[in-house]
């Protein structure tokens, strides 16, 4: 079974950017597509972005392209989200998962992300 720990919140403000990182126990990480999902206040969890298991595909929701990119380092276990230009609708607690049998699950703690204006 794969386990996460996201890392790199912050409070940051508008416009600044912010690199977070998922951190994989496990033994097949690098066969797996991983995802970053947030979940704001009051509001359900949202999908944010895929990545494949060799980085070939990545899949972001509309609000976040071209100001987020997904990555990973399969030697290290890795999967990173960098989030540019962030404003204040980004603010949330970000999750990464790992996609078994068709769902995202093995979810971390979490990390918070709060985007000031």
């Amino acid at each position: 079974q794969v386990q996460l720990v996201e890392s790199g919140g912050g409070l940051v403000q508008a416009g600044d950017s912010l690199r977070l990182s998922c951190a994989a126990s496990g033994r097949f990480f690098s066969t797996y597509t991983m995802g970053w999902f947030r979940q704001a206040p009051g509001k359900e969890r949202e999908f944010v972005a895929s990545i494949t298991w060799n980085g070939g595909v990545t899949t972001y929701v509309g609000s976040v392209k071209g100001r987020f990119t997904i990555s990973r380092d399969n030697a290290k276990k890795t999967v990173y989200l960098q989030m540019n230009s962030l404003n204040p609708e980004d603010t949330a607690v970000y999750y990464c998962a790992v996609r078994t049998g068709g769902a995202f699950g093995s979810w971390g703690q979490g990390t918070q992300v709060t985007v000031s204006s």
